[in-house]
C-alpha cells in the first residue's frame, strides 16, 4: 500500500513524522530506520513495543494512534509473542483494529520466517537479507516517499544492523529466547557511554544463574552496531584469559611476537589509543579474580564489560547489580515455553524461584516439553524429587555452565578460605532461604564436630569466612529484630538462594554431611522458644520450620527434636498455617510410624495436632475417623491412659458438632470438662478448652443463655490465668461476643466487640483466620444494631477478598461469610448479586457438608428469602417448608433455627393465600419462641407482630391489634425507636430471619 505523499512547492517533499514502534532487541534496526527518514527530511521517534499482558492490544495499538504521524511496526516472527498474547488475539487485531486504521499503519519485515496471516494487512516491506541502499530504497517505496535529492548529511551515523562489525571474538550465540532486561540493557549501554574515557568499565554483579552472561550476550549483539571491535574473554583460569585476550592482538593486525605478555602489551596498548579500533568492547565473562587485574583490564575510548560474582570489582569498575527478573518478565518466559499453563500458575512457579533466570529456565523446559501440570512439578520440586539444577530436556547449556563456574569457585575457596567451605557445607543442612546461622555461636562448643569447633572460638574466622561468602555473592546477610538496632554474631542470619543451595549441595563433599545435620537439627531445638501458643514466639517458629526436612529433624528419634518438630506443627495451626501444617503433620506421620506405637505420647500429640489441622481446613469427616481411629487403639489398651482418651473424645466432640451431630458433641464433651476438671483441675489450659467448645455446642443447639453463662465464665478464668492477650482469652471474648448478639443484645455486643478487635489486631496480626473472624463477628454486630451510620456493605466486601486469599472461596468460613454478604444485599436490593451469592454459598455447603446436614439445610430459607423479594412467592414457599421440615427433623421443633425457618414459613403461607395456616404456624411459633427464647428477644417479637399480620389477615383485628402494639413497645424499649426492625414494624412490613451459617 504504497502512498504517494505530497511535495513542496520546489519539488521537495513535505516532511513528515514517523513513529518507529520496536521490540527493544530491534533497537539497532529502528536506529537505522529512523536515521534514513531523517536523512531524507522526514521526522522519527522511536517507541519500544512490549505493552503489558493484562492490557488489551486494541487498547494499546490504540495508544500508538495518539502520535501525530504514521506509526512503522518493525517486525519479525517474535515480534508477535510479547507478552505473550492469548492465541488468536493479534490475528484479530490485525483484521479489525488495524485493518480499520490501515492509513496510519505501516510495516518493516526483519525475518525469512512466516508471519502471522493477517500481518498482511500491514504490507510490510521485507529487509531481509537486503544490502544497505537496497533496504533504505525499500523502506522509502513502502513509505511511499521519494528519495531526497541530497541526503541530509547525519551526524554519528549508524552502522547498517546487517552489517557485522569488523572483529567478532567468539561472542556465544544469541539466546532466541531471550526475554525482557530491555531497561537493564539500556541501563549498561548508557552506563558506558556516558563514561569518562579510559574508563568505561561496568561489571555486571550478581550470584550464578542470574542472567549475568545471557545479559552481556545480548549486549553484545544488540548494541554490536556501536563497535568496529567485540571481543569474548570467558574463562575464570588466569592462564587462559591471559591467553584469549592475546589472541586480539592477531586479529587486530599487531606487529607482535610470540610470547604471551608481549602480546597482552600491544592488545592493552593499542586499545588505549584506539588505533587501529577506537570503538571497541571487551567482554570478560566470569571474572570473579581480581587480584593483579591491572595489568589485564582494557583503557581507552571503548568498553569494558565484566560479569563476576565478586563484588571487590567495586574498587576498579563501575557496578551494576543484576536483579531477578521483573515477574512480567518471568511469567512472560514461562507462558511462552509451556502454553498449557497459566499466567497464574506461572505466577505461581516464578514465586517459588524468586524469578531467578536460571531455575525458570530449567522449570519452564520441564512444563514445556512434559507438558506436565503446575501442581505436580512443584509438589516434585519442593519434595526433592526435581532439582533447579537439572538438565533441561532441550539442552540449552545454562546449568552446566553454571556448575562449572561454581566448581572453579568452590576450588578456589578450598585453597584461599577452607573454613568458608565449612559454613557452605553448614549451610546445606538448612533449608534455602533465610538461614538462622548465627545460631551456631551459641552451641556449645564441646557437643560440635571437631572441624566446626572454630565457629564458636574464633570470631575473627567466622566474621571472614562470611564475609568471603557474602562477596562472592553466594551468600547474602540479613539481620534479624528492630530496625537500627546492631545485632550481635549469634542473631546473625544469611539468604541462601534455592539454586545456590541445590548446586552446592551437588559439589560439596559429603563426608561430614551427617554430622553437620545432627547439628543443625540441635540447633533448631536449642533455638525452639517452647510456647507455640505465644504470638510473639511465631516468628522463630516460622524461621524454624522450613529447615525441619533438610537437617533430618522429622527423622529424628530425639525427644528434644520430636517436640520442637510438634512445636512447629502446633505453630502451624494456632497462627493459620494450615496447608503448611497438614502438609508438615503428613510428613511427620510418614517419618515416625515406623519407629514409634501409634499410643506413644510423641504420636499421640501428632494426631491431636492433625485433628485440629484437618477441622480447621474443612476436612471433618476426615478428621473425625483419625480421632474414631486413635480413640479404638486406647480403649483397647491394656493400660489405661485417661488422659489421652479425654483429649481425644475433645477432638472428637469438635468434629461431630461441625459434622452436625449436636447432641452427641454435647454429650461427649461434656464428659470431656468432667473429666480434665476431676484429673487437672478447673484452671489448666485442657479443661478451660473443654469449657470453650461446650459453650460451642450449646450455642449450636441454640441454647444461648447457657452458652453465654459457660463462655462468660471462661473468658474469666482464662484472663485471670493466661491473661488478656492470649489466644485462648480472645477467643473466649469472640465467643462471649457472638452468644450475646444472638441472644438480642445488639448494643451490648457491639461495645464488647470492637476493644475485642482491636487486641486481635495488635496480638495476631490483621490477616489471622481468628482475626478475621473477629472482623466478621464485628460486621454482623453493626448489622444487627442498626445504627443510621453504620453502613457496612464496604466493610464486608473488602473483608471476603481477604477470607477468600486466606482460606479460598470454598472454605466454610468464607462460605458463611457469603451467605451474611448475600443476606444483606437482598435487603438492600441488589437481587441478582445476592441470588449468585446464596447460591454459591448453598452449593459450597451441601458439597462440603452433605444435603443433610443442618446448615446445609438451612440456606434453604435463604435462597427463599431470594425468590420471595424476586416476586418467586410459590417457589420461596417451597424452600421454606422444606428447610423447617429439614431443621425440625435433625434439630426438634424448640431450635432457634427451627423457630426462624417457621417465621419464613408463615410468612410465605400468608403470601400464597393459606391464612388459616399461617396463622396456625405463626401461633406456635411464638409460644415456643417465647419459651425458648424469652418475650422480648428479636426474633420472638418478630414472631409477635408476623402473627398479628396473619390475625389481621384473617380479619381478628382486636387480637392483632393487641398484639402489634405489645410487640411495637417493647421493640422501642429494647432496640430503640430508630432501629430498622421498629421502623418496619411501624410501618407493618412482614418481618422475616435470615439464617446465620456458622459451624462453630
Amino acid at each position: 500500500m504504497a502512498v504517494q505523499r505530497r511535495s513542496g512547492g520546489d519539488g521537495t517533499p513535505s516532511p513528515e513524522h514517523f513513529l518507529v514502534v520496536f521490540p527493544g532487541y530491534h533497537r539497532s534496526w529502528a536506529t537505522w530506520i529512523a536515521q534514513c527518514l531523517e536523512g531524507h527530511g522526514h521526522r522519527a521517534t522511536l517507541q519500544r513495543w512490549d505493552p503489558p499482558r493484562e492490557v488489551p492490544l486494541e487498547d494499546s495499538l490504540d495508544d500508538l494512534l495518539l502520535s501525530s504521524g504514521r506509526i512503522l511496526l518493525v517486525l519479525n516472527d517474535w515480534f508477535f509473542e510479547l507478552g505473550p498474547r492469548p492465541a488468536g488475539e493479534w490475528n484479530d487485531a490485525l483484521r479489525g483494529f488495524v485493518a480499520a486504521h490501515a492509513d496510519r499503519f505501516a510495516a518493516v519485515n526483519l525475518t525469512n520466517r512466516p508471519l502471522l496471516p493477517a500481518t498482511a494487512v500491514l504490507e510490510p516491506a521485507s529487509l531481509w537479507g537486503l544490502s544497505e541502499e537496497s533496504a533504505e530504497e525499500r523502506l522509502l517505496r513502502r513509505l511511499g516517499l521519494e528519495r531526497a535529492r541530497v541526503p541530509r548529511t547525519v551526524t554519528n551515523r549508524v552502522r547498517y544492523p546487517d552489517t557485522r562489525c569488523e572483529i567478532w571474538g567468539e561472542v556465544p550465540r544469541r539466546n532466541p529466547r531471550f526475554t525482557g532486561r530491555d531497561d537493564l540493557l539500556t541501563d549498561i549501554h548508557q552506563r558506558l557511554a556516558d563514561a569518562e574515557r579510559g574508563a568505561a568499565a561496568c561489571t555486571l554483579l550478581g550470584m550464578s544463574g542470574i542472567g549475568k552472561t545471557q545479559l552481556a550476550v545480548e549486549y553484545a549483539h544488540r548494541f554490536s552496531t556501536d563497535y568496529d571491535v567485540v571481543w569474548w574473554v570467558n574463562s575464570d583460569d588466569r592462564n587462559i584469559q591471559r591467553d584469549r585476550l592475546g589472541e586480539l592482538a592477531v586479529e587486530m593486525g599487531l606487529s607482535i611476537g610470540s610470547e604471551p605478555g608481549e602480546r597482552i602489551r600491544a592488545v592493552r596498548d593499542a586499545l588505549r589509543r584506539g588505533d587501529p579500533y577506537a570503538n571497541w568492547l571487551v567482554i570478560l565473562d566470569g571474572w570473579d579474580d581480581t587480584d593483579g587485574i591491572n595489568t589485564l583490564l582494557p583503557q581507552g575510548p571503548g568498553h569494558v564489560l565484566i560479569s563476576s560474582r565478586n563484588r571487590g570489582w567495586s574498587e576498579h569498575t563501575d557496578i551494576l547489580e543484576i536483579p531477578a527478573f521483573l515477574r512480567a518478565e518471568s511469567t512472560a518466559y514461562l507462558l511462552r515455553r509451556a502454553p498449557h499453563i497459566s499466567a497464574a500458575q506461572a505466577d505461581e512457579v516464578a514465586a517459588e524461584f524468586g524469578d531467578v533466570p536460571l531455575p525458570l529456565v530449567q522449570a519452564a523446559s520441564w512444563l514445556g516439553e512434559s507438558g506436565m501440570e503446575v501442581p505436580e512439578y512443584l509438589r516434585m520440586v519442593r519434595e526433592r524429587q526435581l532439582s533447579t539444577v537439572d538438565e533441561p530436556a532441550t539442552g540449552e547449556g545454562f546449568p552446566q555452565s553454571s556448575m562449572t563456574s561454581w566448581s572453579i569457585l568452590l576450588n578456589r575457596l578450598r585453597r584461599s578460605q577452607p573454613q568458608a567451605i565449612d559454613v557452605l557445607s553448614l549451610c546445606t543442612s538448612f533449608a534455602p532461604g533465610r538461614i538462622p546461622l548465627g545460631l551456631i555461636r551459641a552451641y556449645p562448643q564441646a557437643d560440635l564436630p571437631e572441624d566446626l569447633r572454630w565457629m564458636t572460638t574464633d570470631l575473627a574466622a567466622w566474621t571472614r569466612a562470611l564475609d568471603t561468602l557474602v562477596n562472592y555473592s553466594v551468600l547474602t546477610r540479613e539481620t534479624r529484630g528492630p530496625a537500627g538496632v546492631e545485632m550481635g554474631p549469634h542473631q546473625e542470619s544469611v539468604h541462601m538462594h534455592r539454586l545456590v543451595h541445590d548446586i552446592v549441595s551437588k559439589l560439596v563433599s559429603e563426608q561430614g554431611r551427617t554430622d553437620h545435620q545432627r547439628v543443625v537439627r540441635t540447633l533448631l531445638a536449642e533455638a525452639d522458644p517452647g510456647n507455640p501458643m505465644d504470638s510473639r514466639n511465631w516468628p522463630r517458629y516460622a524461621e524454624l520450620l522450613p529447615h525441619l526436612e533438610p537437617s533430618g529433624a522429622l527423622s529424628s528419634t530425639r525427644p528434644r527434636v520430636r517436640e520442637t518438630v510438634l512445636n512447629c506443627l502446633r505453630y502451624c495451626f494456632r497462627s493459620g498455617e494450615y496447608r503448611s501444617g497438614l502438609d508438615l503433620a503428613r510428613r511427620i506421620r510418614e517419618n515416625w510410624s515406623g519407629t514409634s506405637d501409634p499410643l506413644d505420647q510423641s504420636m499421640l500429640d501428632l494426631t491431636t495436632q492433625e485433628s485440629n489441622i484437618l477441622r480447621a481446613s474443612g476436612s471433618f469427616r476426615e478428621a473425625h475417623e483419625l480421632d474414631r481411629g486413635i480413640l479404638d487403639k486406647l480403649q483397647a489398651a491394656p493400660v489405661r491412659n485417661e488422659l489421652a482418651e479425654l483429649t481425644t473424645k475433645g477432638t472428637m466432640s469438635s468434629s461431630l458438632r461441625q459434622l452436625g451431630r449436636y447432641q452427641e458433641a454435647y454429650q461427649l464433651q461434656q464428659e470431656v470438662l468432667d473429666g480434665n476438671s476431676r484429673l487437672l483441675g478447673p484452671d489448666e489450659t485442657l479443661t478451660l478448652i473443654a469449657r470453650h467448645n461446650l459453650g460451642v455446642v450449646l450455642r449450636l443447639l441454640g441454647r444461648y443463655a447457657e452458652a453465654y453463662e459457660m463462655d462468660l465464665e471462661t473468658l474469666s478464668r482464662r484472663e485471670n490465668t493466661l491473661r488478656a492477650r492470649h489466644i485462648n482469652t480472645l477467643s473466649s471474648g469472640n465467643a462471649v461476643t457472638h452468644d450475646l448478639r444472638l441472644l438480642g443484645r445488639y448494643r451490648d455486643a457491639l461495645a464488647r466487640q470492637e476493644p475485642v478487635l482491636r487486641l486481635h489486631v495488635q496480638v495476631l496480626g490483621p490477616q489471622h483466620p481468628q482475626t478475621l473472624e473477629a472482623r466478621a463477628q464485628l460486621i454482623m454486630c453493626r448489622r444487627r444494631e442498626g445504627g443510621q451510620a453504620r453502613d457496612t456493605g464496604p466493610a464486608m466486601v473488602s473483608l471476603l477478598e481477604q477470607l477468600s486469599q486466606v482460606h479460598g472461596r470454598e472454605h466454610y468460613r468464607t462460605l458463611s461469610f457469603l451467605t451474611n454478604y448475600g443476606n444483606y444485599l437482598r435487603e438492600h436490593g441488589d437481587l441478582g448479586l445476592a441470588r449468585d451469592l446464596i447460591a454459591e454459598a448453598e452449593a459450597g455447603y451441601r458439597a462440603l457438608l452433605g444435603p443433610a446436614h443442618p446448615v446445609a439445610t438451612g440456606m434453604l430459607t435463604n435462597t427463599g428469602l431470594v425468590m420471595q423479594s424476586a416476586g418467586e412467592r410459590a417457589e420461596a414457599m417451597a424452600m421454606f417448608e422444606s428447610a423447617l421440615a429439614g431443621l425440625t427433623a435433625t434439630l426438634t421443633a424448640d431450635h432457634p433455627w427451627v423457630l426462624g425457618c417457621a417465621l419464613n414459613a408463615a410468612s410465605a403461607r400468608n403470601f400464597n393465600g393459606r391464612i388459616a395456616d399461617a396463622v396456625e404456624l405463626s401461633r406456635d411459633t411464638l409460644r415456643r419462641s417465647r419459651r425458648v427464647l424469652g418475650d422480648e428477644h428479636p426474633l420472638t417479637l418478630s414472631c409477635q407482630l408476623a402473627l398479628a399480620a396473619d390475625l389481621r389477615a384473617a380479619r381478628e383485628q382486636e387480637e392483632a391489634g393487641k398484639l402489634e402494639d405489645d410487640g411495637l413497645l417493647s421493640l422501642t424499649r429494647t432496640l430503640g425507636a430508630q432501629h430498622p426492625h421498629t421502623i418496619s414494624a411501624r410501618q407493618r412490613t412482614r418481618p422475616y430471619w435470615d439464617f446465620e451459617a456458622y459451624l462453630s
